[in-house]
């Protein structure tokens, strides 16, 4: 496994995101060795959404207010409906995001996290896959959508659902592991 020590990863979530795509992929970070915030629109806490309900709560370690791409080295936008559909209309997350790829830092989205990424607009001309119910809206942003497990372009790792969280999740600690992508475009 790639040694993440003294790598810096922002989650970026909101109230509704769905438990397992923050917890996981969390977990495999910090196993890898990396510092992981979770970064969100207010201080506090926010709350999962597991098995159609509200789950646990997850505590803010940094606002977006608090927080700039210089303080990590990659980025990580967990699904469930209720979050990314929300981020992406705060124009603070959609620059935060965006950020991230203007300075080729690795980006991992999963399920209907993507749809941040489209408000960004930074999927032209991107191989990605999502949850396959946002898949013309990935296609309307210009993405080259496939129907695969894990997708990773030039940094960007993508993945559809919970059950490709083992495939997201080595993806992701490898991108993370491998730092900037001179060919990461905005």
């Amino acid at each position: 496994m790639e040694n993440l020590n003294k790598k810096r990863v922002a989650i970026l979530a909101t109230n509704g995101f769905e438990e397992s795509e923050l917890r996981e992929p969390r977990t495999a970070l910090e196993k890898a060795g990396a510092e992981v915030h979770i970064v969100s629109e207010d201080s506090g806490t926010i709350k999962s959404w597991a098995d159609g309900n509200w789950g646990a709560d997850y505590k803010v370690d940094k606002t977006l207010d608090q927080v700039s791409q210089s303080d990590y080295h990659a980025l990580m936008l967990p699904g469930g409906v209720i979050n990314p559909d929300k981020l992406r209309t705060n124009p603070k997350a959609v620059s935060f995001v965006r950020s991230f790829f203007e300075h080729k830092k690795p980006v991992g989205a999963i399920c209907h996290g993507p749809w941040v990424l489209a408000e960004a607009d930074v999927l032209k001309g991107r191989k990605i896959t999502s949850y396959g119910s946002i898949k013309t809206d990935m296609l309307n942003a210009g993405a080259n959508w496939v129907d695969q497990e894990v997708v990773v372009d030039e940094g960007l790792v993508t993945s559809r659902s919970p059950k490709d969280l083992p495939a997201f999740n080595a993806k992701l600690v490898e991108e993370v592991y491998e730092g900037k992508h001179e060919d990461q475009m905005a």
